[in-house]
C-alpha cells in the first residue's frame, strides 16, 4: 500500500508539473499568434483551468514532501510526546477540512455534469471537466492528509518532518526562505 500511495502523490505531483509546462506553451502559442493577428481569446479560459488544475494536483505531492507552508514556531518549542499529540490534533483538523472541501468539490462538479452546465468563456465546453481536476485534486489531499495521520497515530515521524530534515541534512535550506 505504501508504495502505491507514494507512486499516486508522485503521479499527482507530474500531472501538476505537466499542467505547469502546458500553462507555459499556451501563453507562449498565444503571443506568436496575436503577431499573425490570430484570435486566441480562448486561451484565457484554457489558462485559468490549468492553473486550478495545476495547483490542485500537486497539493498532495507538496504536503508529503513538505512544501506546504506550515507554522512550525510553537511545534519546535515541545517535547516528542507533546509534540506528537499536537501533529495528531492538527492532521486530524486537516483530515476534516480537507474531507468537508473534497466533498463539495466533488458535488459541485457533479452538479456541473448532472446540469450540463457550459463554460461562460470563449470555450463553451462542458464545465465539470476543468473542474474535474478541483474534485480529483482534494481528494488526492484528502488521501494525503489521512495517510500522514495515520502514520502519526501509529508513532513514526511524519513524513513531510523527515523529507525536510533530510534537506536541511543535505545543506539545503532554500525552502525554508
Amino acid at each position: 500500500m505504501r508504495r502505491f500511495l507514494d507512486r499516486l502523490y508522485l503521479a499527482s505531483g507530474a500531472v501538476g508539473a505537466a499542467f505547469i509546462a502546458f500553462i507555459c506553451i499556451v501563453m507562449i502559442a498565444q503571443s506568436i499568434l496575436r503577431e499573425f493577428g490570430v484570435r486566441t481569446g480562448a486561451a484565457n479560459d484554457v489558462v485559468a483551468w490549468s492553473c486550478a488544475a495545476a495547483s490542485f494536483f500537486a497539493m498532495a505531492h507538496a504536503f508529503k514532501h513538505g512544501d506546504f507552508v506550515r507554522v512550525t514556531l510553537l511545534l519546535e518549542k515541545m517535547s516528542p510526546p507533546v509534540r506528537r499529540v499536537m501533529e495528531i490534533i492538527c492532521l486530524a483538523i486537516a483530515a476534516l477540512s480537507v474531507g468537508y472541501l473534497a466533498f463539495w468539490a466533488n458535488k459541485f462538479t457533479y452538479d456541473s455534469w448532472r446540469f450540463h452546465e457550459v463554460a461562460q468563456g470563449l470555450l463553451p465546453i462542458p464545465i465539470w471537466i476543468p473542474q474535474a481536476s478541483f474534485a480529483l485534486g482534494s481528494i488526492l489531499l484528502l488521501v494525503a492528509v489521512v495517510d500522514e495521520l495515520v502514520i502519526v497515530i501509529r508513532g513514526a515521524t511524519p513524513t513531510y518532518v523527515a523529507a525536510v530534515e533530510e534537506r536541511h541534512a543535505k545543506g539545503d535550506f532554500s525552502s525554508d526562505v
